[in-house]
């Protein structure tokens, strides 16, 4: 393989890897904050036993985040280094806010919020997770912000061959930076919420071996996280349909490319189900379309056509020079359409597991094969998101910075092929490590369940390491 295409697919890897646990950890925190905020309120012992327990979970992802995205860093520097050259005056300063600010906010109270259960009363102690919610959002933000630049570059002038930020003003009010974050965000509390649903599902599936206090902890949890996934739901359809409306003017090529669109559509538009496109021969070859549709997704009229790619192509090349501005169709194609059914799917599975979980006939409790189809849910956020990541990025092709900077332009010019096949095969194996070794500890903390921990707690208080007499002989 070529040097571009190793750091392509080591840029995918880590990146992927890392967005596991990103929206992961935004969710979980949000969950974790409401049920004990519910603790609070409600003056329920077990509201604070189900915090305390998804909290658990919780810092796991939170751990695997912190290592896969140190991991993320260097491999841009590694093999990137003159895209970082020409991006690094635009991404030093959000990048620099979300270090100092963002991530010490995040990190500072989630250890106030661990060892100070027993030191402070239940008002402030909820701040605490709520304030590490709050870094967590602050944090995806300024990320946004840099990646929003790529997509859509304002606030800048070129210098020296670089791109030097000249209006920080300009970077946050990119509309595409609340595009993406309104996107992101709604995407992490939907994954928080299906997640604690799902994982929850698959321990009522053996109730028998529960203790009371587990089952009904268990059933609140369930619960809880499908009215969080319904919410996120709803307000990413929100998001997402304001987002693929602005993709129609900012990056056309990327819209048409979601809809496997080579030849210019008809006026109204029809919106392909499901399709296979010939990307050698820039042409379609089958698809089942819907009429109207694709007007009233682009355009909310019944009227109003979209340009092809093979148009798209030809502008572009008259404006930036002779290249193949084509990109992955298929990959686009069908990834949009994963996303967008896999989202569908889980607004579906909330809002009739709120129905079948109500209090006047909870009948989700006591049929195996409906709380099968909730547990399984919790692997659709992973897929759904990674679909997501890969239209937003494989859409850009070629550019790394939309309309300024090449992909072939951007890689380090010291690299070779063997150090990034080495590099590849060490980050592979490092995270493949790192998932069984996540998922053995969710696991074992799903079997132990809340109040085993509860006991534990008893028999073994937790203790403050830096309390002052843990430094004394």
């Amino acid at each position: 393989m070529d040097i571009v295409t190793l750091a392509r697919f080591q840029f995918a890897m880590t990146t992927i890897f890392h967005y596991f646990f990103v929206p992961f950890s935004i969710g979980v925190a949000l969950l974790v904050a409401i049920m004990e905020t519910l603790y609070v309120t409600k003056k329920d012992e077990s509201y604070k036993k189900m915090a305390k327990f998804w909290g658990n979970i919780f810092l796991l992802s939170f751990a695997v985040g912190v290592v896969t995205g140190i991991i993320q860093e260097f491999q841009f520097g590694m093999n990137w280094s003159d895209y970082s050259r020409f991006v690094g005056d635009i991404f030093g300063a959000p990048l620099a806010v979300e270090a100092l600010l963002a991530f010490f906010l995040e990190s500072t109270f989630l250890g106030l919020w661990m060892f100070t259960w027993q030191r402070v009363g239940p008002k402030l102690h909820v701040s605490f997770m709520w304030l590490v919610t709050l870094g967590s959002i602050l944090s995806a933000f300024w990320i946004l912000v840099a990646n929003s630049f790529m997509q859509h570059p304002t606030g800048f002038t070129f210098r020296n061959g670089r791109a030097e930020m000249n209006d920080f003003g300009a970077l946050i009010k990119n509309p595409q930076v609340w595009y993406e974050f309104s996107h992101v965000i709604l995407a992490a509390f939907l994954m928080g919420g299906i997640l604690i649903a799902g994982m929850s599902a698959f321990r009522l599936l053996k109730q028998r071996s529960l203790s009371e206090l587990s089952t009904s902890i268990f059933k609140k949890s369930l619960r809880v996280g499908l009215g969080v996934a319904l919410f996120g739901s709803l307000g990413i359809l929100i998001s997402g349909d304001m987002q693929m409306q602005a993709l129609v003017e900012d990056q056309p090529m990327k819209f048409a490319a979601t809809e496997g669109l080579y030849e210019d559509s008809d006026d109204p538009a029809s919106w392909t189900v499901i399709g296979w496109m010939d990307e050698a021969e820039h042409k379609r070859v089958f698809g089942i379309h819907v009429p109207y549709v694709l007007s009233i997704l682009s355009y909310h009229s019944l009227s109003g056509g979209v340009e092809g790619m093979n148009s798209l192509n030809e502008s572009m090349t008259a404006e930036y020079g002779d290249d193949n501005y084509f990109p992955p169709v298929n990959a686009m194609f069908w990834s949009f359409r994963i996303m967008v059914g896999f989202g569908m799917l889980m607004l579906l599975v909330s809002v009739l597991g709120l129905f079948f979980t109500r209090k006047k006939n909870p009948s989700l409790y006591k049929k195996p094969w409906m709380l099968w189809v909730v547990g399984l849910m919790t692997f659709t956020p992973f897929i759904a998101n990674t679909c997501g990541w890969l239209v937003t990025e494989l859409g850009r092709y070629p550019w790394t910075v939309y309309g300024m900077f090449k992909i072939q332009d951007s890689v380090s010019p010291n690299v070779t092929p063997a150090s990034l096949l080495f590099s590849n095969i060490v980050y592979f194996l490092l995270f493949g490590g790192l998932a069984v070794v996540m998922i053995y500890l969710v696991v074992r903390e799903l079997r132990k369940g809340p109040d085993v921990q509860e006991e534990q707690e008893k028999e073994e208080p937790a203790t403050d390491p830096f309390d002052g007499g843990a430094f004394n002989e």
